[in-house]
């Protein structure tokens, strides 16, 4: 059965991996449904959060084939449940529209959004939380005619106390040491 899993790659910052790890989506015909890279907690390693609706076979072949990548140190993939996370939604909406009534302040403050730039043309609403959260406040906004929208990927942390990445790296540098 098809669920959404969150794939952590955790990586050195290499020319041309992105476009490695994308292959191996485009290949097992998986459809990314977000995207985002970002420094991680380890000085020189970078975090991809992959978001993909797919069995967990499926998945877990995909990772398997993620970790072989040479320049990938290790991937996980989680399901919702195991891990914290957020996206960021941008909306910019007319300005005349604010002043006009205070429909559009009640529906920030209903959805814990907040105001980040008014200028006489436009007014710039930013929104944090889940996709549904931020996809139900677009459509109430767009009754005011929505001038441009996005959201941003997702970005994620696991609720395991432990950080996986690290115990790997031990592990391995525990087993390079022995083989010296």
């Amino acid at each position: 059965m098809k669920q959404e899993f969150n794939i952590t790659i955790f990586s050195e910052n290499y020319i041309g991996l992105l476009n490695r790890i994308t292959i191996n989506f485009t290949r097992r015909k998986i459809n990314i449904e977000s995207l985002t890279v970002s420094a991680s907690a380890i000085q020189g390693v970078s975090k991809f959060i992959i978001v993909v609706n797919e069995t967990e076979d499926k998945v877990r072949k995909l990772v398997g084939q993620l970790d072989k990548i040479v320049d990938v140190l290790k991937a996980f993939y989680n399901t919702n449940e195991e891990i914290i996370y957020e996206e960021i939604a941008l909306y910019k909406v007319p300005t005349d529209a604010l002043y006009e009534s205070d429909q559009i302040e009640k529906m920030v403050r209903k959805a814990g959004a907040r105001i980040m730039e008014i200028t006489r043309e436009y007014t710039v609403i930013e929104k944090t939380g889940h996709k549904e959260e931020t996809q139900a406040l677009f459509e109430e906004l767009n009754q005011f005619g929505v001038m441009q929208f996005v959201r941003s990927g997702r970005i994620a942390i696991t609720r395991d106390p432990i950080e996986r990445l690290s115990e790997f790296l031990k592990e391995r540098d525990a087993l390079l040491g022995s083989i010296d």
